[in-house]
């Protein structure tokens, strides 16, 4: 009785070996599905649906002095352990032996859009990883300004500054 219950157990098992997961019966996710008339699960989103996740279409904010004060405070914060407060790549991370980010006060990122340092902040680029998670996208866009504000501190020309402020910045200091 136990050697007939043995050879059943073992008969079923060989028997199982043929079968392959992918031949059996299941849903495929990338298949139309039946169950409606246009194949889709749903046609439009649900009146009254909030988004969930990180959206791309948050707007720039106006340019304020609140704007780049909350930019240099979220610079200072995320940015500035490796890109160091003036952004030219010499952060305390970087003195610490990662590899340097690049200055902000290149030519090729002076002269990039504003997009391309959010989508940065938000993505990840190179050895740096994604702040989507981190940095809210109204901070981020706090952060594309301050870094435009010191990309300006450090390429300024006497003839930038308004006329009426030029003469204490030109006078020789005493």
């Amino acid at each position: 009785m136990k050697r007939a219950g043995l050879i059943l157990a073992l008969c079923i098992a060989l028997g199982g070996c043929d079968q392959f997961m992918d031949a059996q019966p299941k849903y495929d996710e990338y298949k139309p599905a039946p169950l409606f008339r246009n194949g889709r699960v749903l046609q439009e989103p649900v009146a009254g649906t909030v988004a969930r996740g990180d959206l791309q279409a948050t707007e720039r904010p106006a340019l304020t002095p609140e704007l780049l004060a909350r930019g240099r405070e979220q610079f200072d914060i995320f940015c500035s352990p490796c890109h160091d407060r003036t952004g030219h790549g010499n952060g305390m991370v970087v003195q610490r032996g990662m590899p340097n980010p690049p200055s902000y006060h290149s030519e090729r990122l002076r002269a990039a859009d504003d997009q391309h340092f959010f989508d940065v902040i938000t993505n990840g680029h190179g050895v740096m990883y994604s702040f989507a998670s981190r940095v809210a996208p109204a901070d981020r866009w706090a952060i594309v300004a301050y870094i435009r504000a010191l990309q300006l501190s450090q390429h300024a020309a006497l003839g930038d500054v308004p006329a009426e402020e030029r003469e204490p910045l030109a006078a020789p200091p005493q």
